[in-house]
């Protein structure tokens, strides 16, 4: 593990592989409740040929947030994801995030094009404007949205791992957090605290004039069997950013690079070698 001061705080990260002439970094950018340990699926894989950068977001893991303070918004972490890219100094990057990383790729790719070469969102987090709404309400649970408070409250509460079944099994259907194997639940056990800043984060909903307005090369990946929101906001993002590209991990749901690493891989790496 390595770190880099940026905006004064000192992002934690993975550095693993070495970048060619023809690949630059790829950076990865984790979701809710993750960190850099979240990629550790693919990140042996994706490193064969690339130089993987993996980091934690401001207060994640390492640090053992307690929930208190004002600084976990999503434009802060926006900010923090250019300013790391920045501070890397090696020309624009591959970027990849996973849901709520997701929603900051998109973000950075809005507004700092010229960093990046490539982007990928995985399953991309938060919510639509209205008029890129589907026609039909997706089937499955409700929006994370209303699930992140109450969660928050039970963490708060003391109970970590009734939030934490509450938000996976949400997400990845009933049962899901007790069928998780121990390492994977300690890790979100470890950042469980910064649900209680993700209530106040500000995330702003998807414009279809932002998605119309990215120019950067953009993939994004859906699991096949993700059901509910995440699985309606990358094919409407999709239609609207020029250009983008699609796949489906069949027989996955949310982390599906952890369920299906080496057929993710293979998506991920067919783009990025284009």
């Amino acid at each position: 593990m390595q770190t880099l001061n940026v905006n004064g705080y000192d992002m934690a990260y993975l550095d693993v592989g070495e970048a060619s002439s023809n690949t630059p970094p790829l950076v990865l950018v984790h979701g809710t409740l993750g960190d850099f340990r979240t990629w550790n699926a693919v990140i042996g894989p994706l490193s064969k040929k690339h130089r993987v950068i993996s980091l934690s977001l401001r207060r994640f893991f390492p640090e053992h947030w307690d929930g208190i303070g004002d600084d976990f918004r999503i434009s802060r972490h926006v900010e923090d994801v250019i300013g790391f890219i920045e501070k890397l100094d090696a020309g624009p990057v591959d970027l990849m995030g996973h849901s709520r990383g997701g929603h900051l790729g998109f973000r950075v790719a809005q507004t700092r094009p010229d960093l990046l070469r490539r982007v990928v969102l995985a399953e991309p987090g938060g919510e639509l404007e209205p008029a890129l709404h589907p026609t039909t309400s997706p089937s499955g649970p409700v929006p994370l949205g209303p699930r992140v408070p109450l969660a928050a409250e039970m963490v708060q509460r003391g109970d970590v791992d009734g939030a934490l079944a509450m938000f996976v099994d949400g997400v990845d259907g009933e049962g899901a957090w007790a069928r998780w194997p121990a390492a994977a639940r300690q890790q979100l056990r470890d950042n469980a605290h910064t649900l209680i800043g993700q209530v106040h984060e500000d995330r702003k909903p998807y414009l279809k004039s932002e998605a119309q307005s990215i120019r950067t090369p953009t993939l994004l990946i859906g699991g096949g069997d993700t059901r509910g929101h995440l699985a309606t906001n990358w094919p409407v993002l999709a239609e609207h950013i020029p250009s983008a590209k699609t796949a489906v991990i069949p027989g996955t749901r949310h982390w599906m690079f952890d369920q299906a690493p080496q057929e993710f891989c293979e998506a991920v790496l067919d783009f990025l070698n284009e």
